[in-house]
């Protein structure tokens, strides 16, 4: 078996490296990506391996990038582009909104639009205004578009693999935080399905269930409630839209309690919807509400704050004493 152990930014070049290899179709783009490597080294050597006409560095226009991407995909591609940073996406939000997210349904299936839009996002690393932001619920809330988001190295190969290979256009959200945090990849293993959660800690007290960069932090919560004799469940979504339900409520049937945690704001995140979701479905279940912990709903503060916006350990373990406390 191809067993490796490396850090999630080496995964996803891994998993890019391989679609390129694969399909001669596939495409990279975006600011950079190419004789850089990208500014986290995601794509680095790809473009000296694969050359100039297949990973493609784009001018800083993210309008432009997401509309070539889908002229590409028009005409049989399978692009695959980078918005450099999260808070760099919104001039292309119009393009993904209003044509990526709907030519499908405009053609009346006659189309397909397999478009990757890659996003680095969220906090943790120091950066400044506009490279910390989480808007993957403004994404979630379109039809047509699939959100994802990693939060281990063998998920960011495999997850990324079953996105391209999409013929839906998927957003596909990266943990900047977690790049450097390293994993064990298999890269023969056969992968679920790519809008399935997972459990990666079982637990019959209360649930955590988490996405992306918190999922570390919900895994850590976890162990810490265990020293005090506290069985939680951690809830890897892993998908935000399509949400995975089912193995959601599942665990709330077993343990009664929910907690929801995302680094983005808490007002209108993603965490309503799964609150309001698990309300209707486990409501003779629950033994208390739903508690969601995520930022403040307030810009992304500087750097010298952003530990104090970011939900970590103390806010997960308060949130599972206050379920606990019902």
């Amino acid at each position: 078996m191809a067993v490796q152990k490396l850090p999630l930014a080496k995964a996803l070049n891994e998993s890019l490296r391989t679609a390129l290899e694969t399909d001669p179709k596939v495409l990279i783009m975006g600011e950079d990506v190419g004789k850089l490597g990208g500014v986290f080294r995601i794509t680095d050597g790809l473009q000296k391996d694969f050359g100039e006409d297949r990973v493609i560095d784009t001018p800083l226009a993210e309008s432009g990038i997401i509309g070539t991407a889908i002229g590409l995909a028009l005409r049989g591609y399978r692009p695959v582009a980078e918005i450099q940073f999260d808070g760099f996406v919104f001039p292309a939000y119009d393009q993904i909104v209003t044509q990526l997210a709907k030519m499908h349904a405009r053609a009346l299936g006659a189309v397909k639009l397999p478009v990757v839009v890659r996003i680095p996002y969220g906090g943790g690393i120091g950066a400044v205004e506009h490279h910390s932001e989480s808007p993957e619920a403004l994404f979630a809330h379109v039809a047509g578009l699939k959100i994802v988001s990693p939060s281990n190295a063998s998920d960011a190969y495999w997850m990324l693999q079953q996105a391209i290979q999409s013929d839906d256009p998927v957003i596909f959200f990266e943990p900047k935080r977690r790049y450097w945090d390293k994993g064990e990849l298999d890269t023969e293993a056969i992968p679920g399905p790519l809008h399935t959660a997972r459990v990666v800690r079982e637990g019959d007290r209360i649930t955590l269930a988490a996405y992306g960069p918190m999922v570390k932090v919900c895994t850590e919560a976890a162990a810490a409630a265990a020293e005090d004799g506290v069985s939680v469940e951690v809830l890897d979504l892993r998908s935000v839209s399509p949400l995975d339900f089912d193995t959601i409520q599942r665990s709330v049937e077993k343990t009664g309690r929910l907690v929801v945690v995302h680094e983005a704001p808490v007002f209108y995140g993603s965490g309503a919807e799964i609150a309001a979701r698990i309300t209707e479905r486990c409501f003779y279940h629950l033994e208390a509400p739903v508690l969601r912990v995520g930022g403040f709903h307030a810009p992304y503060p500087p750097a010298r704050l952003e530990e104090e916006y970011l939900p970590g350990l103390d806010r997960v373990l308060d949130a599972v004493d206050r379920a606990l406390a019902y």
